[in-house]
Order: structure tokens, then C-alpha cells, then sequence
């Protein structure tokens, strides 16, 4: 990774890992065979590396882009190629001459800047009559509509038919490229034989049948000019970008792998989780049994309690009969003795009992 710019998915740095490096070194390789000896304008050319690989084929080659910091790395960087210099401007704003340069190169430019047209206008104001602009864009059916993503830093994405018509109001001459990162089977000729190429196209469903051209690019590639003759300068050609490393292939096993055992952890979670919900059911269905026994018990004892409220009543009732029964006898003695004499006979009975009448009181 480069220690002074840092990978914020604006633009790439050299040294990002994932298939977006295959896609930005890709693009580059494909327009040296372009500039070949030619004066050479990359346009947003970030971080300088594809402008320096351009330089190799190159007369001389001018990097533009609109960040102070990416300038200043380039430049710093890539000091030591006698025939690359970097300019901070706009790219609707170049500081080149009318008809001073024979290729601009602009690779995922037009996404990120509002004024499109101004942009293709300036190109066309520094490019001779004959010169030869190439630039990229991502085909926003592919790249969003089908995947769902936005990317932030995207202004305005492209049909196909949208790129077709902005790029022909200033270059009516196109030839169109797409490009798809993928894993390839590669059968290259060897000596000079190996400039020759074709495009097989399949799916994994129907393999007999093969077409010639990608039929969903991930990336349009247009070179286009105001010249039919430049545009034809260079027969079509596939082009294949093969990592010698092999990266992409042993990053895809790597993270198979990974998956296989992610898988493994998964299946074992997934039998942890049926045993818990088991147990879970078992604890529910044993919740439901004690919740009945506690209802039956609950009533029961409800009963017991209005039984055992009703056996109360009834026992207060017979003491409340009892204590009735004994009032009434005693108020019929006391009645008798008013009767035979009130309290007169209560003095008269101790005398009695002790002797000192003869006769006891009536």
C-alpha cells in the first residue's frame, strides 16, 4: 500500500488489493498500444502510475488532475521518467494549447464530474483534428442497477446509450471495447503469432454455444476521434490482462477455503441451535404440564377454602343457636325469680344454707 496517499475509493493507489487493481492496470496496458510515440495527455490521472507506464510507449506524456496531493506524489514519485511531467488543473480547465496533443487518456473520469460536455470539449479543444481520445466509464445498468451498490463518489453514471450520444456530439468516429474482470482459461500463441487473439464467450449452462463479445461489460472502452482513419489505425484486439502472480486465483481459494470452513462452523452451529430449540420445546411443553397441575391446584384449594368457610358459618350458627338457647333459659329463671320475689329470695337462701332459717325461702 503507498505510504502517502491514502485508498479512500476515489482513485486507485497502487498497491489496493481486490480485482480493481486488475481492472485500473488493465485499462492502461490496453491504450499503450494507442500512444505509441505520440504526445499524450492522461486526464484525472491520480497517483501517476498509469501515466508513467504510458510514458514507455510514449513522445511525452502530461498528467492531469484536479488534487494538490496527488500532484505533489507524482511528481515526487516519478521524478526520474525524462518524458512525463504532472499539471494540477481541471479537466474542463487544461492548461494545454489548441491541437497540441495527439491522445488523451481518461480512464473513470466522466462518473465524477458534473460538467460531462465540458469536459469532452476541452479534450476535443487540445486534440489535433486526427488525435485519438480513450476513456472508460462504468456501464450503469452492470455496475449499479444490477448489484444494488453506490459507490459515493459517483456523480452521474452512464447508459450505454447516454455515453454513445455525449461522446459522438464531439467524436463522431467510435470504436467500442468492453471490459469485464474475471477468471479467464488463457490459450496464448507463442513468437509473433501472439498478437492474434479472440473472444469466447459461454456459460456454465450451455458451453457449446459461444458468442465473440462480452455481453454484459462491466466497463465501456471507447477510442474515439473526429477521424475514421485514426480510429482504424490500430486493428480491434482482444486484450488480456494475465496475472503471472496468479493473485486473484489463490485470493479466490483462499477465501473458498475460508468459506468451506465458515460452512463447517456453520453446520456445527446450526446442531447446537436444532439441540436448543429442542430443549426449548421440552421446557415449554414441561412449563404448559406444571401450569395445568397449578390450576387444578389452585382450585382445589379455592374450594377448600369456601368449604372451609362454609364449615365456619355453620359452627358460628350452632354456638350462635347454643348461646341463643342458654340466654332463654336464663332469662326464663330470672323471670321465675321475680316472680317468687325478686331479689328478697337471694338474700333469704344464704340463711338457709347455713341453718339459721328452718324452712327454705319460696
Amino acid at each position: 500500500m503507498n505510504d502517502e496517499l491514502e485508498f479512500t475509493g476515489e482513485r486507485f493507489i497502487p498497491g489496493t488489493r481486490g480485482e480493481i487493481w486488475v481492472e485500473h492496470w488493465h485499462r492502461y496496458h490496453f491504450a499503450t498500444r494507442w500512444v505509441r510515440g505520440l504526445r499524450v495527455l492522461d486526464v484525472a490521472c491520480g497517483e501517476g502510475y498509469g501515466s508513467a507506464l504510458l510514458a514507455r510507449q510514449a513522445a511525452h506524456v502530461t498528467g492531469v488532475d484536479l488534487a494538490p496531493a496527488a500532484i505533489d506524489h507524482a511528481r515526487r514519485t516519478y521524478a526520474g521518467v525524462p518524458n512525463l511531467d504532472f499539471v494540477c488543473a481541471s479537466c474542463a480547465e487544461i492548461p494545454l494549447g489548441d491541437a497540441s496533443i495527439d491522445a488523451v487518456v481518461s480512464f473513470e473520469t466522466l462518473e465524477h464530474i458534473p460538467g460531462q460536455e465540458a469536459f469532452l470539449a476541452e479534450a476535443a479543444r487540445v486534440l489535433k483534428p486526427d488525435g485519438v481520445l480513450v476513456l472508460s466509464c462504468p456501464n450503469k445498468l452492470e455496475y449499479s442497477d444490477k448489484t444494488g451498490y453506490a459507490n459515493e463518489f459517483h456523480l452521474k453514471e452512464l447508459y450505454r446509450e447516454e455515453l454513445a450520444a455525449l461522446v459522438a456530439a464531439r467524436f463522431p468516429e467510435t470504436s467500442w471495447y468492453g471490459q469485464r474482470p474475471s477468471f479467464f482459461s488463457v490459450i496464448a500463441p507463442e513468437g509473433e503469432a501472439a498478437r492474434a487473439g479472440e473472444l469466447v464467450e459461454v456459460t456454465e449452462s450451455d458451453p457449446a454455444n459461444a458468442t465473440s463479445a462480452l455481453a454484459n461489460p462491466l466497463y465501456f472502452i471507447v477510442v474515439a476521434s473526429r477521424s475514421r482513419a485514426s480510429v482504424e489505425r490500430l486493428a480491434p484486439a482482444v486484450s488480456v490482462l494475465s496475472d503471472r502472480d496468479e493473485w486473484v486465483h489463490r485470493n479466490y481459494e483462499s477465501v473458498t477455503r475460508a468459506l468451506g470452513g465458515v460452512t463447517s462452523e456453520r453446520d456445527f452451529a446450526q446442531g447446537l441451535v436444532a439441540e436448543r430449540d429442542k430443549t426449548i420445546d421440552f421446557m415449554q411443553r414441561d412449563l404448559a404440564e406444571w401450569m395445568r397441575l397449578k390450576a387444578i391446584a389452585d382450585a382445589s384449594l379455592a374450594q377448600a377454602r369456601v368449604d372451609h368457610a362454609r364449615e365456619l358459618e355453620r359452627r358460628a350458627a350452632e354456638r350462635d343457636a347454643l348461646l341463643g338457647a342458654r340466654d332463654a333459659i336464663i332469662a326464663a329463671k330470672n323471670h321465675e325469680i321475680v316472680r317468687r320475689g325478686g331479689l328478697r329470695w337471694w338474700l333469704r337462701l344464704p340463711l338457709y344454707r347455713f341453718g339459721i332459717l328452718k324452712h327454705p325461702p319460696v
